[in-house]
């Protein structure tokens, strides 16, 4: 996280600057830092498998679990919100609003710094299924709220008044971030067996490759092509998304079978 911030902030000094000079030494600094991420991850010690599984138990056995599969269909529409700070808001700001071009930068540094500083905090409130289920519902609700307020930021002429509504639409936005993602990965994790985790951490985490491939067309599709309404629809999908969270883990609950009852079906050896 501390990387998108210097990341974003070189970013903003490029655009400022408006040179092809400036934009050329950012791109080599980034150019650079991949590097220097491949060579430390060079060093990370190599981890064994996990032992397989019983014989005649199913390879893939998550694709046969349809509340978990439920889950990660409703996780991965909550995940569309990646797409928006990185590209469908500066489409937005750059082409709907009067707000200033290093306003993109500004975001992404408000959203990093954000992250950094409250996720743990957000995160301590989420100790089970109950309270992770219920995070992620208020996270459809600020997203909702988000994307209401970013809709506003094209009416007027004022550029500040303009980058105003965009930092609160942006507030908003991490909020909802912040409290999805303390949500989620409880989710994923608990309602995951305990000999399939890397299985279903696995399908689990197609949700972000989902959302980051799909999501571009989609939103720039929706936001930059509707505008007004596209931010409405979003948002409404999101309400729907994080609300149906909870009845989708509840039955994922009920499917489970608690570790007590195995032991006692288990035949003595």
């Amino acid at each position: 996280m501390p990387g998108l911030a210097v990341g974003a902030a070189l970013g903003g000094l490029a655009l400022t600057l408006n040179t092809r000079t400036a934009f050329l030494v950012v791109f080599a600094i980034d150019a650079v830092s991949f590097l220097l991420s491949a060579l430390a991850l060079r060093r990370l010690p190599a981890v064994a498998a996990s032992p397989r599984g019983p014989s005649g138990e199913p390879a893939l056995a998550v694709l046969r679990d349809k509340p978990y599969t439920l889950v990660t269909f409703l996780n991965t529409i909550m995940l569309f919100y990646m797409p928006l700070l990185s590209l469908v808001i500066p489409l937005w700001l750059v082409q709907r609003t009067a707000a200033p071009h290093w306003m993109v930068s500004a975001l992404l540094v408000l959203n990093t710094l954000s992250v950094v500083i409250f996720q743990v905090r957000v995160a301590s409130r989420v100790t089970g299924l109950t309270s992770a289920a219920r995070s992620v519902r208020l996270a459809g609700i600020a997203m909702l709220a988000a994307c209401a307020v970013f809709a506003l930021s094209s009416l007027g002429s004022s550029a500040w008044l303009a980058g105003l509504v965009l930092l609160a639409g942006a507030v908003l936005q991490v909020i909802g971030e912040m409290m999805l993602g303390a949500g989620s990965w409880e989710i994923g994790f608990d309602l995951a067996p305990a000999g399939k985790q890397g299985q279903y951490q696995g399908f689990f985490g197609t949700s972000t490759a989902i959302a980051r491939m799909a999501g571009p067309l989609a939103l720039t599709t929706l936001i930059i092509t509707w505008g007004t309404p596209g931010w409405i629809v979003l948002g409404v999908l999101f309400l729907l998304a994080g609300t149906a969270m909870g009845p989708a883990v509840r039955w994922a609950e009920r499917t489970r079978v608690p570790a007590a009852v195995r032991l006692s079906a288990d035949p003595v050896r």
